[in-house]
């Protein structure tokens, strides 16, 4: 994989369904057709195929300075997310709640790797959840927060990307559905180029990544804001006493 810095854009699709070939793996699956339609590269990974570990009873997730020490497959995972331009996290529903694999996978990612320098900031992000016809919706905020607490991009693309199939065989039978999911995927690509050229002209990310991390201590986190806040210019502010209102064109 070679996104990011690579020619073409990547999206990483990551599905968290124990069953092969479900609902979740196609609704991906056609995520993935669409990716490729627009010039970009696809990769998957299924997390079924993995060996990840529960988080353990060691109780030093939020204090300790490094990654998790838990031996398994979450280092080469956690890279691969970096090297992407976007992610799309795809899951079913189990149990009127987040199919236990998805869950293990963003509770070891999130507290053992992610919360040090946030990788995953600016990066595109979209959610795929399939189910029969419960809290798909509840699955689908849960995930919203995480990718939202990783400074990743949510691009509205209309309806959430919800796919429910009630009968026994798998099978893309929700054509509303389906038609959220397209909207979502090309969305995707497309914010994924804007962010390309914007860093191309630039040579830098148009949004700062230079977020403190929010497990710093509250007290000394207040401090040092206050501080920051005081030293550093708004972004594009001219020390001009008066400034005449510019408009950017985006070509």
């Amino acid at each position: 994989m070679h996104g990011v810095g690579g020619a073409r854009p990547v999206i990483l699709g990551i599905s968290g369904s124990e069953r092969a070939g479900g609902n979740t793996d196609l609704a991906l699956a056609y995520a993935g057709d669409l990716v490729r339609s627009r010039g970009a590269a696809f990769h998957t990974v299924y997390l079924r195929d993995h060996r990840i570990s529960p988080c353990s009873p060691c109780g030093d997730c939020n204090s300790r300075p490094t990654p998790c020490a838990l031996a398994d497959d979450m280092p080469g995972i956690v890279e691969k997310m970096r090297q992407a331009d976007g992610i799309i996290y795809a899951v079913p529903v189990h149990g009127f709640g987040l199919a236990h694999l998805m869950q293990i996978f963003i509770e070891r990612a999130g507290v053992g790797f992610l919360r040090f320098d946030r990788p995953l900031a600016n990066k595109v992000g979209g959610i795929i959840v399939t189910g029969r016809r419960y809290s798909d919706a509840s699955v689908h905020n849960q995930l919203v927060d995480n990718l939202l607490l990783n400074r990743m991009i949510l691009v509205g693309s209309g309806f959430p990307a919800l796919l429910r199939n009630t009968s026994r065989e798998p099978g893309l039978n929700d054509a509303e559905g389906l038609d959220a999911l397209e909207r979502m995927a090309h969305r995707m690509i497309d914010m994924a180029l804007l962010l390309r050229a914007a860093r191309a002209a630039g040579g830098s990310p148009i949004l700062p990544l230079d977020d403190r991390n929010e497990r710093v201590e509250r007290g000394t986190r207040g401090r040092q804001g206050a501080a920051q806040i005081e030293q550093q210019p708004v972004r594009g502010e001219q020390p001009t006493p008066t400034r005449q209102p510019t408009h950017r064109a985006i070509h």
